[in-house]
């Protein structure tokens, strides 16, 4: 079973309610009753924490980072020599964030679908890359 990658504007449309968000819903749905893996670069996971403690302080940010612990995410802790490769040659071919980079070496290392709705920044990757992508919205 291929995984599918969460970015960082995915977990955040979920955490806000935004559009789209039920399609990031029903994947961990899928993923609690083991129809689907998903995963996480705990990376990307950071840009998340960061903006909660940086909107709401370090309680929420804390739950947040408690409440990660319960879904069926796969948080990556290990930054591989190969990831770290992907993502350098993908930051250095794009006009990509370093988080977004990371995401996308993710997936394309994983052979995962990565989720996100950053068209701006992941179409012209998707259209020279060899990725899987699943916009959320």
């Amino acid at each position: 079973m291929k995984p599918f990658i969460l970015d960082a504007c995915a977990l955040i449309a979920v955490l806000n309610m935004e559009n789209g968000a039920a399609v990031i819903r029903d994947l961990l749905y899928k993923a609690a009753n083991g129809q689907a893996i998903i995963r996480m670069n705990k990376f990307n996971f950071l840009e998340v924490y960061y903006r909660i403690y940086r909107d709401y302080g370090k309680a929420d940010a804390d739950k947040l980072n408690n409440a990660m612990k319960q879904m069926p995410v796969i948080m990556n802790s290990v930054f591989s020599d190969e990831l770290l490769r992907e993502a350098g040659r993908l930051k250095a071919s794009y006009k990509v964030s370093i988080a977004d980079s990371v995401a996308i070496a993710e997936a394309a290392v994983n052979g995962g679908t990565l989720v996100t709705s950053d068209h701006h920044e992941i179409e012209p990757v998707e259209k020279s890359e060899k990725i899987s992508v699943l916009w959320f919205r």
